[in-house]
């Protein structure tokens, strides 16, 4: 009643076809991979943080300044020193900014640097000149980039 039909010819694919595609796709996702650059992507990423917290703390300690008749935070000193971290264990040698965190008034915490080598400092540096300008510096940029915000 019912007949077996027997086809003959190639089915699926051979060992060769499947490792050209394989070498092709392996190839451009290599390509796409440099084009995309991640270790240049991540470093722009953290400098965009950098230049986002030396904001935030020019920011807190202008904001600070306005509340307090134009005083600056009395640690802020003219030599360009690094800012202690919020809860740090000892902040000698680094600059106290506890006046911008108390209370969570004008900063919940002081911003870290998102490469910071220093355990007690927040890896921006700060200083002020006679005239009252105030500099917030980071001090690891990567790519080449200066990040310093003065007002």
């Amino acid at each position: 009643m019912y007949k077996k039909l027997i086809v003959k010819g190639k089915n699926g694919f051979t060992l060769l076809e499947i490792l050209l595609v394989v070498a092709t796709i392996g190839i451009l996702a290599g390509i796409v991979i440099l084009a995309i650059n991640p270790g240049k992507q991540l470093g722009d990423t953290r400098n965009a943080q950098r230049h986002a917290d030396v904001n935030t703390i020019l920011n807190a300690v202008y904001q600070y300044s306005i509340d307090n008749n134009g005083t600056l935070p009395a640690s802020v000193t003219l030599v360009s020193t690094e800012v202690c971290r919020t809860g740090a264990a000892s902040c000698v040698g680094l600059i106290d900014l506890a006046v911008l965190t108390n209370l969570e008034r004008y900063l919940i915490s002081i911003p870290l640097e998102p490469q910071k080598t220093n355990p007690d400092g927040g890896g921006y540096r700060i200083n002020r000149t006679a005239n009252g300008r105030v500099t917030v510096t980071a001090q690891f940029p990567e790519q080449g980039a200066v990040i310093t915000v003065t007002r």
